[in-house]
């Protein structure tokens, strides 16, 4: 049975990294539109998902007021890591600016060592430096490459979502309920983007608009499947196959956008990605065949 659920997870979280690949796609086809618009409409969608969760599993909308800072540090991380990734998403080739929002695993770590003081041995921090190696291929850090500071951007961006997951983490130890972490963050982010997207809005077309509304269900999908995924099986059992993501913003990309990353870029998702696998295989020595 364990296996079965293994297997479930698997497909749930393949299932949430081609959801999280189409967002990705869907904001890049939304065009010239400014990046606080498309985020106002990805998080505003996202408000509504998690409102009809938290009604579903009749969950109380009682703030636990001991939780509210980490709740609202929770959602500027978050917020961040948003605005970060769509601006990268707008400037970048697709799959570079998907890998470097796959770098959040790796502050996870970091973060989860500087605040909630977990234990990083030697290996997990020799892997942790090969993936900010491998990153450092992607951005390209020369000031006469165009894409340097949408690169550094979207890094910025997997930084903000691994200090939004570190401290999810430290609020579920709390008992806050997962739900409301996510309602509370979709509405907390769409009163704080709302008056920046009001100053830079720009009317957009029907088209458009079918691409934002995209992009907010299929997060919304992703999601759903994210979560799914790891009510089947650990992390540390699945975690890596949310790389997959690569694979189909690169197909998306090349697709949609005539995107092909060069061979710097392609250098880069390999090393990142082979230090999760390598991580993946720490975290599990011993365990996968229990």
């Amino acid at each position: 049975m364990k296996l079965k659920n293994r297997y479930k997870g698997i497909f749930y979280i393949i299932i949430s990294a081609f959801c999280f690949a189409v967002m990705n796609a869907s904001v890049k086809l939304a065009g010239d539109l400014p990046t606080f618009e498309k985020a106002f409409f990805r998080n505003f969608i996202a408000f509504f998902v998690a409102l009809a969760m938290v009604l579903k599993d009749r969950h109380s909308f009682k703030l636990n007021r001991k939780n509210l800072p980490l709740l609202t540090l929770r959602s500027l991380a978050g917020l961040t890591g948003i605005v970060c990734n769509f601006y990268a998403i707008d400037h970048l080739v697709l799959s570079d600016a998907s890998i470097l929002n796959k770098m959040s695993p790796f502050f996870v770590i970091l973060f989860s060592f500087l605040i909630l003081k977990e234990k990083l041995t030697l290996t997990q921090g020799l892997i942790v430096a090969g993936a900010f190696i491998g990153a450092l291929f992607v951005i390209k850090p020369d000031f006469s490459n165009a894409g340097f500071l949408p690169s550094l951007i979207g890094f910025t961006g997997g930084a903000g979502a691994g200090l939004a997951y570190s401290i999810v983490r430290l609020l579920g130890k709390r008992g806050e309920n997962g739900s409301f972490i996510v309602l509370f963050f979709s509405g907390f982010s769409s009163v704080v983007l709302l008056p920046l997207m009001v100053l830079s809005f720009e009317p957009f077309t029907t088209a458009q608009l079918l691409a934002l509304l995209m992009a907010g269900f299929s997060a919304a999908g992703g999601q759903f499947a994210i979560t799914a995924a790891y009510t089947y099986a650990p992390a540390r059992e699945i975690s890596v196959y949310d790389y997959s993501q690569i694979i189909f913003a690169a197909g998306l990309g090349f697709f949609l956008f005539g995107d092909i990353p060069d061979v710097y870029s392609v250098t880069g998702y390999l090393v990142i990605i082979t230090m999760a696998v390598i991580m993946f295989f720490y975290n599990n020595k011993g365990k996968m065949n229990t």
